[in-house]
């Protein structure tokens, strides 16, 4: 469901499963890994990362996952792969961000230089629908930009950000329309890759260090209480909701 395209100076990864919403399983994973891999080698000066359809990434491919055996250590575990190798790529790197960045589509967001989004992007990570909590940088992120208080407000009632108010609150860079957000994105990388990458690759690096202590502190911290919960009535009862595609009964067990 990945797809890669490199040219003479930019690269472009796609998550190229709209019928999905391009949710993410952990074969999936490992192939938008192996795509950063690639790109990476190919010594491109600028990367953009896509969704096609009508969605960024809804998150976690959950289709068939069984909560009373599922490896969320091992799926949580590839993602912190995944977004360390994204947030240390040797140039500059852009998200066009449209539809729906959920869950672990937030967290490739978090590991992009630049996200730039739709003005009706829905932002967030609606995990209390599943009994379950934010994962992929997710709490680091809005408690940084929007504090304790707002985040949390996020967190209980499960509510979206548009991508107008994303940005207007700091969390991305600029919205725009929803049909100029693909050309302005391969724009902005298209000029990044004509600049001088390596002051680029100083700046992301000192920026990177600032962040680091907290970002992957509190990964690490998520990865440990999303197992935990694993284990709990409401995380299977969510998950088998979900998959219903009805309202979940929460005990609070």
């Amino acid at each position: 469901m990945i797809t890669l395209k490199v040219g003479d100076d930019v690269a472009e990864i796609v998550l190229n499963a709209p019928e999905k919403l391009n949710a993410l399983s952990l074969d999936a994973i490992g192939e938008l890994d192996a795509a950063y891999a690639e790109a990476e080698a190919s010594g491109v000066r600028a990367l953009v990362l896509r969704g096609e359809g009508r969605a960024f990434c809804a998150g976690r491919d959950i289709s068939g996952v069984d909560p009373a055996t599922d490896d969320v250590t091992g799926y949580l575990g590839a993602v912190e792969a995944l977004m360390r190798r994204m947030a240390a790529f040797p140039a500059p790197t852009f998200a066009a961000v449209q539809g729906a960045c959920l869950g672990v589509g937030l967290g490739l967001a978090i590991a992009t230089d630049v996200v730039y989004v739709s003005e009706t992007a829905k932002v967030g990570s609606p995990f209390v629908n599943i009994g379950a909590m934010l994962d992929s940088g997710g709490h680091a992120l809005l408690y940084e930009r929007l504090g304790a208080h707002r985040a949390l407000d996020l967190i209980y009632t499960g509510d979206l950000l548009s991508g107008a108010e994303a940005v207007a609150a700091g969390l991305f860079s600029r919205a725009m329309p929803t049909g100029e957000l693909q050309e302005f994105t391969r724009e902005r990388a298209a000029r990044a890759a004509t600049g001088p990458t390596q002051a680029f690759l100083a700046s992301k690096h000192l920026i990177d260090r600032l962040r680091d202590e907290r970002l992957w502190r509190v990964v690490a911290e998520e990865n440990r209480g999303q197992a935990e919960l694993r284990d709990t009535a409401d995380y299977r009862e969510g998950f088998a909701a979900f998959q219903a595609k009805r309202t979940p009964g929460f005990t609070g067990s």
